[in-house]
C-alpha cells in the first residue's frame, strides 16, 4: 500500500510517464548530517535516506542518548527515511514509534547488511534466510511508525540469486516501499549488479503487489544512467549509494564538468561542515572520528593531475586547519 510522502514522490515524477525517481543511499559512517547536506545543496535527490541506527540501542535509555546524533537532520533535507536495524520485534516498534516522533517522513528496514557483527544479532541480511522473522518485524515497525510509511531495502538472495520466495513472503506484510540491492549477500558489492535480470525482477513483485513503490540498487553512476536503466527495467526510482562519493553534483551535473578548484573548494566545505556538526561536544568528545572524512578526501582528490601526493598529504590530517593548509599552499 502506498502512503505518505511516497503518493507525493510519485505524482510529481510523472509516474504515468515511467519518469524515474533518485534516492541518495544509507551508507554506515557516510550518509551522516554534513555528507547528506553537501548533496543536498549541490544536487538533492528526490528522497535521502540517514546510515542505519540500531534499533536495540534506540529502544534503550543508554544507547538512544548516543544514537539520537545520528538521526538529527534539517528540513531542507525532506523527505528524508531513517533506516534500523535489528532482530527483536518489541525494539523495532519502539525505535519507529521513536523515529515518527522525530518527524522523519518514512522508516527503513534494513534486512540486506552482509556486516558479520550486525549479522549476528540475526538482523541485516541474514533476515533472508529468516521470513517469518522478518514479517514479524515489519508488522511490529508498522504498528510502531504509525502514519508514515514503512519501507525495506533487502537483496536478491542470500548466497545465491534465489528471490521470489523471500519477496513473496515480506510483501504480504502491505510494505509501502522495497528497495532492491541488485546482487545476493555472498557478493557483497564484489561483484556488477544484476541488471539483466532487473525486468525480470519488477514483473515478479508486480504479481504480488502492483503499489509497492519499487526501488533498484547497485553501480549507477549517473543520472543519464539511471534513467536509462530504471525505464528499461520497470523500476520507479534508482538508490546510488557510491556515485555520490567525491560527486555532490552527480544529479546536477556531469563528473567531467566540475573543475579542479570546484572540487576543492567542496572537500573543504564538506570538512568544515563536518567538523562543525561532528566535532567535539561539551564533554570534549567527537561525535564521530575525524578518520571519517577520509574516504572523502580520496573520492574529492581524484582524477586530476598531482592528486595522489594530495591525497597522501590529506590522509595524515586530524582536523580541518590542517585540510585548509594543505589545500591552499597545493593550490599556490
Amino acid at each position: 500500500m502506498v502512503e505518505g510522502f511516497w503518493k507525493k514522490i510519485l505524482k510529481n515524477k510523472g509516474f504515468l510517464k515511467r519518469e524515474p525517481f533518485f534516492c541518495l543511499a544509507p551508507m554506515v559512517d557516510v550518509t551522516d548530517e554534513p555528507f547528506r547536506l553537501m548533496i543536498t545543496k549541490y544536487g538533492k535527490p528526490d528522497v535521502i535516506w540517514t546510515e542505519f541506527v540500531s534499533a536495540d540501542g534506540l529502544a534503550s535509555k543508554e544507547g538512544r542518548k548516543k544514537l539520537l546524533k545520528n538521526l538529527e537532520f534539517s528540513k531542507k533535507e525532506k523527505p528524508i527515511v531513517a533506516q534500523i536495524f535489528g532482530s527483536h520485534p518489541e525494539n523495532i516498534e519502539k525505535a519507529c514509534k521513536i523515529i515518527a516522533d522525530l518527524g522523519f517522513d518514512g522508516v527503513d528496514i534494513n534486512m540486506g547488511c552482509p556486516d558479520r557483527k550486525v549479522e549476528k544479532q540475526g538482523a541485516g541480511a541474514s533476515l533472508i534466510k529468516n521470513p517469518k522473522l522478518a514479517r514479524e518485524i515489519i508488522k511490529s515497525a508498522k504498528k510502531g511508525a504509525g502514519k508514515i510509511p514503512v519501507s525495506v531495502k533487502t537483496r536478491i538472495g542470500y548466497n545465491k540469486i534465489e528471490y521470489k520466495e523471500w519477496f513473496e513472503e515480506i510483501l504480504q506484510e502491505e510494505i509501502s516501499a522495497i528497495t532492491i540491492h541488485l546482487r545476493t549477500r555472498k557478493e557483497m558489492s564484489k561483484a556488477s549488479a544484476h541488471w539483466e535480470i532487473a525486468k525480470e525482477i519488477t514483473d515478479f513483485v508486480r504479481t504480488i503487489d502492483k503499489e509497492v513503490v519499487l526501488m533498484a540498487n547497485g553501480d549507477v553512476r549517473s543520472k543519464k544512467e539511471g534513467i536509462k536503466l530504471v525505464k528499461e527495467s520497470g523500476f520507479d526510482g534508482v538508490m546510488i549509494g557510491r556515485g555520490f562519493f567525491g560527486n555532490p553534483w552527480l544529479l546536477k551535473r556531469e563528473n567531467d564538468e566540475v573543475s579542479t578548484s570546484d572540487k576543492l573548494k567542496t572537500l573543504l566545505e564538506h570538512t568544515r561542515l563536518f567538523e562543525r556538526i561532528m566535532g567535539k561536544d561539551s564533554s570534549n568528545k567527537r561525535h564521530k572520528n575525524f578518520a571519517v572524512m577520509k574516504k572523502h578526501f580520496k573520492a574529492y582528490a581524484n582524477g586530476f593531475d598531482g592528486a595522489k601526493e594530495l591525497r597522501n598529504m590529506l590522509m595524515k590530517t586530524n582536523n580541518f586547519n590542517e585540510v585548509k593548509e594543505i589545500v591552499d599552499n597545493w593550490v599556490k
